[in-house]
């Protein structure tokens, strides 16, 4: 019966909403595809404001239970589009219950909007803000428009940032200590470090330095199973060749050409994302053996 109505009424009118945006305000890709579709970037704190259109056919009468724009913070969960949860929501009231027998045009804006959790699209979390113009129907389905915003924060360097020194091995086997200058890195840092071999005594095939992305979702009070995916962003070789005892390999990884995000704690009790310097070591006969270490990643600049 619904669809039948939307159907009867749906070409009475259509709607539209629009940002306000100066033309040099920089997009980010709202997906996981760089080249797919992009939303314009908005920080913390910032107004966000528009134009709502409502465009009634000529000749016909729009009856409607008000008009009104929401802007929205969501998380949803991709294998659960079900258990989507609005942590963030407020409403402005453009058009009081009434009938339509023309288009209208409203502006809005939304002051100084509470944006500190970024937009995020992982593998089963996805962190949205956007901005929803609705017009109330009686009889058949609302109508509406939803038009996306990126968010992204800048954060201040860390006051304490130490060097990363581990040691690992197998008895008798192989012994080697690694260094990291740092443990904090922002977005399009440089990982500088050095690998020692103290100890070689199994044929060494190549060794890489990976960067992970550890996503866990869930398990955190919401009632779902904790679900967490690693996912390697790239896979550096930074040697070709068997090693010698007491030799040094230089490493410099940037990290300006991968998908990054800063890292993130327990966002809305829903999801966390950290990031793993992992250096694998591969002999003759493809044996990997690898040591992880956490690194902490945040935003010096917007885009």
């Amino acid at each position: 019966m619904t669809s039948m109505l939307s159907g009867m009424f749906g070409s009475i009118c259509t709607v539209d909403v629009t940002l306000d945006v100066e033309p040099n305000r920089k997009t980010a890709p709202l997906g996981k595809d760089k080249k797919g579709e992009r939303a314009y970037i908005f920080t913390d704190g910032e107004d966000v404001s528009g134009t709502a259109v409502v465009s009634v056919r000529p000749g016909k009468k729009l009856d409607h239970q008000g008009v009104k724009v929401e802007l929205v913070g969501q998380v949803d969960m991709m294998y659960d589009k079900s258990n989507s949860y609005d942590f963030f929501s407020i409403t402005k009231d453009l058009e009081p219950p009434g009938s339509m027998l023309e288009s209208r045009q409203y502006k809005w804006k939304f002051g100084a909007v509470d944006k500190q959790n970024e937009t995020y699209h992982g593998i089963n979390v996805r962190l949205r803000y956007f901005v929803r113009l609705t017009v109330a129907r009686p009889y058949a389905g609302n109508i509406t428009k939803e038009i996306d915003l990126a968010v992204q924060n800048l954060f201040p360097a860390p006051e304490i940032n130490n060097n990363i020194k581990m040691e690992v091995g197998i008895e008798d086997c192989l012994h080697i200590e690694f260094e990291y200058d740092k443990s904090k890195y922002h977005l399009k840092d440089c990982v500088i470090g050095k690998v020692y071999f103290l100890l070689v005594r199994i044929k060494i095939k190549n060794m890489e330095l990976n960067v992970i992305r550890r996503e866990t979702t869930g398990g955190t009070g919401g009632g779902a199973a904790q679900q967490t995916d690693n996912e390697t962003l790239t896979k550096y070789e930074i040697m070709d060749g068997a090693p010698v005892k007491d030799q040094c390999i230089p490493v410099r990884l940037y990290l300006s050409g991968f998908d990054l995000t800063p890292s993130y704690k327990n966002v809305q009790n829903k999801f966390s994302v950290r990031y793993f310097l992992s250096l694998v070591l591969v002999d003759e006969e493809d044996r990997r053996y690898f040591k992880q270490q956490e690194m902490f990643l945040w935003r010096k600049k917007i885009g």
